[in-house]
């Protein structure tokens, strides 16, 4: 049953104007997302304090669908209170549908009404500050002329000590030309911006590297490697981000070849890794190895196809793709016509090993795993009832994923998302911190499949066996153990591939040998110095 349906909704008393409106909008069903923090307001209103005011306002508010999160008192005089109210909401039609209530009283006067997600941005979500005190004649000396001038004619003999006295060693790039933006699409660099502060946030918090967000006017290839290799010297690590496909692995790609620093396009690899770590914990529970699995993964951009690629490089060897076309295989017209873009072919070439043809319904019977990197609807949920027993299906489209879990339950094992509301949420930022962490550290020049895999088994390991289970397959994307762990892991990784410049032993964390990072409670530490 919806959560909008008449059955589930409180009784709204009789009223007219706006306040009927807006029961007769929740009533309607055109309130349909649940309401959540990403809408929730603040309104500042003026309520006469007669007995039961405040309780009828909240009443009226939640038989609308709002949920009361705080009601703090502003000022009061002469029997007139202001409040404060805190509300989550659906959507922002629900917004204005909740002060269109609210004005319709006779008793209560909105004074204002603030977005909590647009006042979190004002003026952005960043900011630079020094990392050493600024305060006498000598502080200025040395951070800036003429001290700095030695620091400069040092960098210049041996350009690797840029690691040591500069950003650099803890500084990576999120950059993006703003046309692939979470489920918004092209929406161009400065609209991209929001989401590039937002990755630079998770950086320090999760892991304490320092990103700065780099949101390019441009989306052509060859310029976008060139402005990327021409301001690499600055930085330790390129994380691209919400660049479309097939662009994205093309520029990945020259990158990666042209560059001595990590270039990780997260889209890809990030989804990647973590989907890996909850099949990796997804097995355990359904007893099945990862070599036997048929697998069906459904969208086939940067995500389906860097996915696609890690499972195999993990042992899965029967994968079908899907586009919007269809399954993806040598027989297919588009790839005898040579009409198929490039990496779809290698896709082709390295997956459906039988050869079928259709739509994910057609090819899903005895599928064990479901993966969605798509949008809604692709699939109804009935069909599910065709896979193998034990079926594992991780619907990661965003906002609303392929099929709805509770749909979906009747006929799977093991359910993930790529939502928080719901359990086994596939998050990235379980994997990039982490690894740009370890990759820094060791001062790496590249994140190599190996240490991807490295990555994605730490993940899973954040998971205690004795707490594992069917709806507890990967760690809270709030676990402060996991950017450690994954950075170690990495760090490890590049270590005995020797990428690192230099052995793992030759670095120290601030304040004593060895220990990456920090642990439970708090971000990890700052990069590693080389030991003297």
């Amino acid at each position: 049953m919806s959560r909008y349906s008449p059955a589930r909704r409180p009784s709204v008393p009789q009223r007219t104007g706006e306040a009927g409106k807006c029961a007769a909008l929740a009533y309607a069903g055109r309130v349909v997302t649940r309401p959540s923090a990403q809408y929730s307001v603040v309104l500042r209103l003026e309520i006469d304090e007669s007995p039961g005011a405040v309780t009828r306002l909240h009443d009226a508010i939640e038989a609308c669908e709002g949920k009361v999160v705080s009601n703090d008192v502003v000022s009061a005089e002469h029997g007139r209170s202001v409040r404060d109210v805190v509300v989550d909401l659906g959507g922002v039609e629900h917004q204005q549908a909740i002060r269109d209530l609210l004005e319709a009283f006779e008793d209560v006067r909105v004074l204002g009404m603030t977005d909590r997600t647009f006042a979190l941005h004002h003026g952005g979500k960043l900011t630079t500050e020094p990392a050493a005190p600024l305060v006498t004649r000598d502080d200025l000396a040395m951070a800036y002329t003429p001290g700095v001038a030695r620091v400069c004619e040092a960098i210049n003999k041996d350009k690797a000590k840029a690691f040591d006295y500069t950003i650099k060693r803890n500084t990576v790039a999120v950059v993006s030309d703003g046309t692939a933006v979470l489920g918004l699409g092209d929406i161009g660099p400065e609209a991209a911006m929001p989401v590039m502060e937002g990755k630079a946030v998770l950086f320090k918090e999760f892991a304490g590297v320092d990103a700065f967000p780099i949101c390019l006017d441009t989306k052509d290839p060859d310029e976008i490697v060139h402005i990327v290799k021409m301001m690499a010297p600055t930085f330790g690590g390129i994380n691209l981000e919400d660049i479309s496909a097939p662009r994205c692995f093309e520029i990945e790609d020259r990158l990666k070849a042209e560059l001595d620093i990590p270039v990780f396009h997260d889209d890809q690899h990030g989804t990647a890794i973590v989907t890996l770590a909850a099949l990796y914990n997804a097995l355990k529970i359904v007893d099945k190895r990862i070599e036997d699995l048929r697998v069906l993964c459904v969208g086939l951009g940067a995500a389906g196809v860097a996915v696609t690629k890690i499972l195999m490089s993990a042992g899965v060897r029967d994968v079908i793709g899907c586009d919007t076309k269809g399954a993806l295989s040598t027989t297919r017209p588009d790839y005898l016509d040579g009409s198929m873009n490039g990496m779809k072919r290698w896709y082709a070439e390295h997956s459906n090993p039988n050869k079928l043809l259709g739509t994910p319904s057609d090819v899903i019977d005895d599928i064990d795993l479901f993966i969605g990197l798509s949008g809604p609807g692709v699939i109804e949920a009935k069909e599910l009832a065709r896979m193998a027993p034990n079926a594992m299906v991780f619907a990661m489209s965003n906002p609303d994923p392929e099929v709805k879990p509770e749909e979906a339950a009747p006929y799977v094992r093991i359910m993930a998302t790529g939502r928080s509301d719901y359990p086994n949420q596939i998050n990235n930022v379980l994997a990039f911190p982490g690894i740009f962490r370890g990759a820094l550290d060791v001062r790496a020049r590249q994140i190599t499949e190996k240490m991807k895999l490295a990555a994605a088994r730490a993940i899973a390991d954040a998971v205690p066996a004795d707490r594992l289970r069917e709806d507890f397959i990967i760690p809270s994307a709030f676990d402060r153990e996991v950017a450690p762990a994954v950075a170690a892991a990495v760090a490890q990784e590049a270590d005995r591939e020797r990428s690192s410049r230099g052995d793992l032993d030759d670095f120290e964390a601030p304040g004593g040998p060895s220990g990456i990072g920090g642990g439970a409670g708090g971000p990890v530490t700052p990069a590693l110095t080389p030991k003297s």
